[in-house]
Parts: structure tokens; sequence; C-alpha cells
């Protein structure tokens, strides 16, 4: 149809809408942005309106030497260089992988194509969140721009107020969710783990307490769909547990307990309390990250290998002939001498047994050793004064003492350890986005 002005005295005849009416005829141009552009919101539009009302602008600017004022919305808050750099760096490194997952090289090792397509993975996230603030970013500015732009068409100026608004709390969203993806993540993050509950002080109401936690945490994992298996588990003489340990396997289980670790003191009048004092008592918590299979790798340039006469049963063969191998592990100063077979190919791949096995060996070994220190940073000594959480059956209070927070004590004791658990990540969360502000600073 013709537009709605045909009948003034500018006469304008141009079909309603097309690119050649809104050029043509201004007085047109300003009604329509008004009720097509309110409603849409098409940039590509808005951009050919600014250039019309630009045009009509120009003479009175160049005249009264107006400057358009800038839009009225808070400064963003806008991710600081460090951050930024960070992110095109995993972005970079998310392309190289895409590029490496191609290469016929790593096609071909089935191990390491597993392994690059987990990083990619784990990188995916951030990568596509950093492309989705970018975008808002640039569309921020265009709309930043045209504001200032606009001159004195002032609807044009409130529909570009009215973008920059709308982009502004999209791009508040992307910026703390990427602050939160640029969080070294936990590499013990996704393992299953070992949890342990030993009784602490106070004798058979600490080995009662003990039992309490383990149905507290048992009733949790089923709340989380995880799989519970009881491994380990010494009875109290009145009730309870001495020592009660569980695996626990599901989703992200190291994630969300990996901060129950440490000493929960119990204040209540223990069931084996004649006179009705309320005792305080205490269990430890610890929670172990399951551990990964030991592999060993020897490399050809750590180990020297000669060969040597023979002595003994074997004829003349290991006398003349030398059958015996003698084997060095420089890393770990380990030898091995074997003159067990009669031919020194056979020697040479018992003495690489007998180093694999040794290495292994020490490895577990080391393994142990970094679990009972784990264990022991976790749990302390159990005293009452090392306490991470105290339960007061008096006043029906759970209160988490890193936190500064207390929690309804039927509900935790029932396994509804949500709440607490998501403090604490979130507590966890601000302590290290504010380690990272202090390296971006120094």
């Amino acid at each position: 149809g013709l537009c709605h002005f045909a009948r003034s005295a500018r006469g304008c005849t141009v079909a309603r809408g097309s690119a050649e009416h809104l050029f043509r005829c201004k007085r047109c141009l300003e009604t329509h942005t008004t009720r097509s552009m309110a409603s849409r919101r098409r940039r590509g539009m808005l951009q050919l309106l600014l250039a019309t009302a630009m045009r009509s602008a120009e003479p009175f600017q160049r005249a009264s030497g107006a400057v358009p004022p800038r839009a009225r919305v808070a400064p963003l808050r806008a991710l600081d260089s460090f951050m930024l750099g960070r992110l095109d760096e995993m972005r970079v490194t998310f392309e190289e992988m895409t590029a490496r997952l191609a290469d016929p090289d790593v096609l071909e090792d089935m191990d390491l194509m597993m392994k690059i397509s987990k990083q990619r993975s784990d990188a995916e996230t951030t990568v596509n969140a950093y492309e989705t603030y970018e975008g808002l970013k640039e569309e921020f500015d265009g709309a930043e721009e045209m504001f200032r732009e606009a001159g004195g068409d002032a609807e044009l100026k409130e529909l570009a107020r009215e973008e920059m608004k709308e982009l502004e709390a999209k791009l508040a969203a992307a910026e703390a969710e990427l602050a939160l993806l640029l969080i070294p993540k936990d590499p013990n993050d996704d393992k299953n783990v070992m949890l342990e509950i030993r009784a602490g002080t106070g004798g058979g109401e600490a080995a009662i307490w003990a039992g309490d936690l383990v149905n507290a945490y048992t009733r949790y994992a089923g709340s989380q769909n995880w799989k519970v298996q009881t491994i380990d588990a010494s009875p109290g003489d009145d009730g309870g547990f001495r020592q009660y340990t569980m695996e626990i396997r599901g989703e992200s289980v190291f994630s969300k307990l990996k901060f129950e670790s440490g000493v929960h003191r119990v204040q209540r009048v223990p069931a084996t309390e004649s006179q009705g004092r309320v005792h305080t008592s205490t269990a430890t918590l610890a929670i172990m990250p399951e551990v990964d299979d030991v592999e060993i790798k020897i490399d050809a340039k750590d180990i020297t290998m000669t060969t040597a006469r023979s002595g003994g049963a074997g004829g003349q063969n290991v006398n003349k002939v030398e059958t015996a191998c003698d084997l060095m592990h420089h890393p770990t100063g380990i030898r091995i001498f074997c003159t067990q077979a009669r031919t020194q190919l056979a020697n040479k791949e018992l003495a690489m047994q007998l180093l694999r096995a040794k290495l292994f060996e020490l490895e577990q070994e080391k393994q142990a050793s970094e679990i009972r220190e784990q264990r022991l940073m976790q749990v302390g000594t159990g005293g009452r004064s090392e306490k991470i959480r105290t339960y007061n059956w008096k006043d029906s209070r759970c209160t988490d003492h890193r936190l500064g927070q207390n929690f309804n004590l039927d509900k935790v004791l029932g396994g509804e350890l949500e709440p607490v658990i998501a403090a604490c990540i979130a507590m966890d969360e601000k302590e290290k986005l504010e380690a990272m502000a202090k390296e971006a600073m120094g």
C-alpha cells in the first residue's frame, strides 16, 4: 500500500516500508522508526535509518556546534586485559587441538586422540562463552556509537538507549560466566572418592556420632544418584562406628565432597550419659579421590645395559658366551644383574621385567605415602578445637565455621547437605577469583 502520508503536503507516493521509501521520505522515516524498529529491533534497518537521519541533522549540527550527549547507562565492568589474554590463549590452544584431531598420526594413536579430545571438550565451553561475549560486546559498542551519532533525533536515541540497556544486562551475565569458567579446574573434581569417617575425641559417644555422619552422607549420596559401597567398617561398643570407609561413585563426586574433610564436632547429651550433661565429641572425615592406575614408562636414555659372562650350571655356553645382563636405572640407582636364563636375550627381558616390578613398587609406595599425608592434612589430630563444623543439639543448629553460617540441624543430618556444599563452593570460587585479581595486578 501507499504511505499514510500520501495525502500530505509532501505527497509521498512510494510504497510504504521499501528501502526507496525510507531514503526519500524523512517524515515517514520518523514514524517508521518508532512503529517498526521498536518492535523488531533489527540492527541492519537501524543502521539504514541512522544514515538517513544523520544526513538531515548535519546542517543543524554544523550551525549550532551541538554535540550529542552519551547514553545514560551504567558503565560496563568489562573483563580486564589479564583475563582477556588468558581467554585469547585458550582459544588459540583450542583451535590447535581441533587441528591436531585431523592429523593422521593422532588418529592412529587412540590414547593420544582420547587425551586431546578430552582437553578440547574441557575448553570448548569457555571458548564458546568467550565468542558469545565478544559478539555481545561488538553489538553494544555499535549501539553506543549509534546513540552518539543520532544527533537531535530523540526517538532514534531512545531506541539505541534501550538496545544498550538490554545488551548491558546480557554482557554482565556473560562476564560473570567467563570469570567462573576461568577459575583453574581441580584435576580431581570428576573423580570418585573414598570417604573415611573415624571416631575422634569422646569415647563411645564419638563412635555413635560417627555413625550419625555415616547415615547423613549415605543419604546425601543417594539424593545425588551416586553409588555407595562399604569398604571397611569397625562397629563401636555402644553403637555407631569407630571407623567406617565407603566408596562413592558417580558424577563429579570429589568436586562436591572435597569441602567436607576435617573435624566435625557435636554438642549434645549422649545416650551413654546418665546425668543429662552435654558432651562435646568429634569425628573426622577424610575425602580421598580415587588413585589412577600406576603406569610405568622406562626411557631408554635412563638405563645402561651391559653383558658379561655367567658362571655356574649351563655348560660351556655360560662360561664362554656373555649371557649375563647387568642393567642400571640411573634416576633411581636400581641395579639388576641377571644370570638366571641361558641366553643373553632372555636375561635382558628378565632384567627389564624386574626393573618394571621394582619401579611399580616404588610408585605404589609413593602414592600410599601421598594418600597418608593427604588424610593427615585433612583430619589433623581429631581434637575438638580443630573443627570445621559444629552440630548443636540444644539450638538445633549446624554451624560451618569457615562460612560463618548456620544451617538447620535436622535437615543436614537427614542428608540435605546441598545448601552447605553450595555455599562452600561459592566461597572457594570467590577466593580463587580474588587470587586471580591479585595475580593480574601483580
